[in-house]
């Protein structure tokens, strides 16, 4: 298990530096090897003729094996690589690996920047990166909503949530939830092609959120300096019983309204609202950036904190 320092540095180091782009080329992103294995058994496995409890059970599979050796690699790096400093240097470099504070900024940002500059088109591309909705006819304030939604949400399962199974089980827990979680992102929807197959990977995913969900919209309230009644009032509202913890949280404190209706590949959605204010604009998008630093900084402190009780 790795201390909260050891955290602390591997959080502070992927800040720095991130996942550059020509070591991404060189070696692609460990995230997409996953996708990679799971996207492979997800083709040969979930196959419409069979019936759903043999899908379900092979989608319980794909998860162990998935998980399973995404666990064992950590666990394994852990063990050869964890002592002396040169070493420990290369663990952590392992460990930014399952963070993204630096790159869900960036993509952010770029929203941001392009709105500031009126340049919708750009805007558009830029958030189509990072949401799944159809983006081709949301207007300024769609644009701002999706770029805060995606800020808040990532905010747990690419910051706090990696690293507290880092915390909490080393480079073996870091690498187990971010294959859960890729698991969860390409396999766990509700439509009828997933449903049964993905069931194991989305049910996986809400229990290792349960605690991050929760501290992560602790700490968007502590930096907004507010909205702790929204977010106890709406995050139930949504469907997930994480989700709506860290974007109820960005919405009341930011004063304004997030969530409502949204379209996937054309079909409209029904989703709850967060907030009382009024849609987010330009300003406010810069504004949810700023409170996403004070808050992955509140992070800091609290590690840092654990870091000198855990000295003591």
């Amino acid at each position: 298990m790795l201390d909260p320092w050891r955290t602390l540095a591997a959080l502070g180091l992927e800040a720095a530096v991130g996942y550059p782009d020509r070591l991404h080329r060189l070696i692609p992103h460990p995230v997409t090897w996953a996708g990679r294995g799971i996207s492979f058994l997800e083709q040969s496995w979930n196959r419409p003729d069979w019936s759903a409890a043999i899908r379900r059970g092979l989608g319980v599979v794909t998860l162990l094996l998935i998980a399973g050796a995404a666990a064992l690699a950590g666990w394994l790096l852990d063990s050869f690589l964890l002592h002396g400093f040169w070493l420990g240097l290369i663990t952590l470099l392992l460990a930014t690996t399952g963070l993204a504070q630096r790159s869900l900024y960036t993509h952010v940002a770029s929203v941001s920047a392009a709105l500031e500059r009126n340049d919708l088109e750009g805007a558009r591309r830029a958030v189509g990166m990072i949401v799944g909705r159809d983006v081709t006819a949301l207007d300024r304030s769609g644009i701002a909503a999706a770029a805060l939604e995606s800020l808040a949400e990532s905010f747990c399962d690419g910051v706090i949530a990696p690293a507290f199974w880092l915390l909490a089980c080393g480079l073996a827990g870091l690498f187990a939830y971010k294959a859960v979680n890729t698991a969860d992102s390409l396999i766990g929807h509700r439509e009828a092609r997933w449903r049964a197959f993905g069931w194991a990977s989305a049910r996986t995913d809400d229990l290792l959120n349960l605690i991050p969900a929760r501290l992560a919209g602790l700490l968007l309230v502590l930096a907004a300096g507010g909205g702790w009644h929204v977010m106890w009032r709406d995050a139930a509202k949504h469907d997930s019983p994480n989700a709506g913890w860290s974007e109820a949280a960005m919405a009341g404190g930011l004063h304004i309204r997030l969530g409502g209706p949204v379209a996937y590949d054309g079909v409209p959605h029904p989703r709850p609202w967060f907030g009382d204010g009024a849609r987010p604009d330009a300003a406010a998008l810069r504004q949810g950036l700023h409170v996403y630093k004070r808050a992955c900084g509140l992070f800091w402190l609290l590690l840092a904190a654990g870091g000198l009780a855990w000295r003591h």
